[in-house]
């Protein structure tokens, strides 16, 4: 097990977080533990972002809509 690149990040932010003050600090370790102890995120994945497709047209209407809206430019510009 390569523990490596976590324990450089977990590193890194310690020296970044290390000269805060007693507050900032204490309040840094009530969300890294509200983050851990949240079971809600376990739940969420990345095809939560997207929903269905709702449309009344039917496929083929669909298909030609989209070539018919489509744009071929074979104009190359110049820099």
């Amino acid at each position: 097990m390569n523990i490596g690149p976590k324990n450089n990040k977990v590193n890194s932010y310690f020296r970044l977080m290390k000269n805060w003050d007693a507050e900032s600090k204490k309040d840094m370790i009530n969300k890294l533990t509200q983050s851990i102890n949240d079971k809600s995120d376990d739940k969420r994945d990345f095809s939560s972002c997207f929903g269905a497709w709702d449309d009344v047209r039917s496929a083929d209407k669909i298909i030609g809509d989209i070539q018919r809206d489509s744009v071929n430019n074979l104009d190359i510009e110049e820099f």
